[in-house]
């Protein structure tokens, strides 16, 4: 009886480890001023945080990784980040990535109209946002998309080539 218990803690313990999961060091339960948005009535450093990730399931191809506030005011929420393209070597993103330029991956534009990390600014005095920073792993190697395609594109073809995603969501309010 003890070995069947052992045997099926072990295969318990096997499965629940495999569940992809994203991680980061920076990133806590609230966004700072280092990832606020520098523009728009914010005076932040617009620094994107380190993330990574593990246990991708079988057949990923690459990564995406997105970054969305579902409060924002607009009555469809606001893309912060959003970056596709990521090979699936690659489990990391430095801090700071998101203001640089990468060779074969793609950050497209954002709903501040320009590609690349762009932080949290949330209207002064609103409640704080939810900013949910996410990771998807593909079943393709490209999406076939660059620099210049709209948020709202990029989450449909995301959407439609999902093997798994994980998320963390940190608040931000001014």
């Amino acid at each position: 009886m003890k070995k069947i218990l052992l045997a099926l803690t072990f295969i318990a313990v096997s499965v629940f480890a495999q569940n992809f999961t994203l991680k980061s060091d920076t990133l806590k339960g609230q966004l700072t001023k280092t990832q606020e948005f520098k523009g728009f009535g914010c005076t932040g450093e617009n620094v994107s945080p380190d993330l990574s990730w593990e246990n991708a399931p079988k057949g990923t191809k690459s990564f995406a990784v997105t970054v969305y506030d579902p409060d924002a005011p607009t009555g469809s929420g606001w893309w912060h980040w959003v970056v596709f393209d990521i090979p699936k070597d690659k489990t990391t993103l430095e801090t700071g990535f998101g203001s640089k330029e990468h060779k074969n991956i793609v950050q497209s534009i954002t709903n501040y109209g320009k590609s690349g990390f762009g932080g949290a600014c949330p209207p002064k005095g609103d409640k704080a946002h939810r900013y949910i920073f996410t990771v998807y792993a593909l079943d393709t190697d490209k999406l076939g998309l660059d620099k210049n395609t709209n948020p709202a594109v990029v989450g449909y073809y995301l959407n439609s080539h999902t093997l798994a995603k994980a998320s963390l969501i940190s608040y931000y309010g001014r």
